[in-house]
């Protein structure tokens, strides 16, 4: 069974579930996105992502009406494949339809746009051979229009399942990865700060998620990962 975090942005909650490889994602409809096709490439035994996603996901798959295949949709940062800051990395990004012909991606496309469901879906330009969309949410500290947000104590999201996951994998133990930033993580946020030459606030603002994901990204599972 792998174990899968759900967080409710409507009701700022992180639900745990657990499900076999061949089971449906949680809040996907029917049988149209299996646990294995979300994870993908993934060999982690812990999976993430949000209602809004797999609502996001329902929308777009009952509109285009066929089978719309998955490439790539969820990583831990610490397993590395994209980008610094990556929406895979909060498992709410979808790259699909490679199997696909121009056509179908083309279409594919033109639902996920006109459906207006998704935070972004990336210009086809970008993305020759596949169609990405993702449902991110939250104000990016660095750049409003993409990247992570600022999280602080008490704040709840698949973000900060990353945050975490990040400090445990560079040593800095969080003794929890929930999506709920507290004091643990606090403190461990506290101490990654001050061994890196930054402001020891507590806080992931713009410079500590510049200079953590550079260190994690793709590292590889450390012995302090927890799951």
């Amino acid at each position: 069974m792998t174990k899968i975090l759900v967080y409710d942005e409507s009701d700022n909650k992180m639900l745990t579930l657990n499900r076999d490889e061949n089971s449906p994602m949680p809040y996907s409809y029917e049988r149209t996105l299996l646990v294995r096709e979300f994870r993908g490439s993934s060999r982690s035994s812990l999976l993430y992502t949000t209602t809004r996603a797999m609502e996001a996901w329902n929308a777009t798959r009952r509109t285009y009406g066929s089978g719309i295949p998955v490439g790539y949709a969820f990583k831990r940062i610490w397993e590395g494949g994209h980008g610094q800051q990556s929406q895979h990395y909060a498992g709410v990004s979808f790259d699909v339809g490679q199997r696909l012909s121009q056509t179908q991606r083309n279409r594919i496309h033109q639902v996920a746009t006109n459906l207006g469901v998704w935070g972004y879906v990336e210009p086809l330009s970008m993305t020759p051979t596949w169609v990405h969309f993702d449902r991110r949410y939250g104000r990016g500290a660095c750049n409003p229009g993409s990247g992570y947000p600022l999280l602080r104590m008490g704040d709840t999201s698949t973000y900060v399942i990353i945050l975490q996951d990040a400090l445990n994998a560079l040593g800095y133990s969080t003794k929890y990865l929930d999506g709920i930033f507290g004091t643990q993580t606090r403190n461990a946020l506290i101490s990654y700060q001050r061994n890196n030459s930054l402001s020891a606030d507590g806080i992931a603002g713009c410079n500590t998620w510049r200079k953590l994901v550079s260190m994690v990204v793709g590292i590889g599972r450390t012995p302090t990962v927890i799951d």
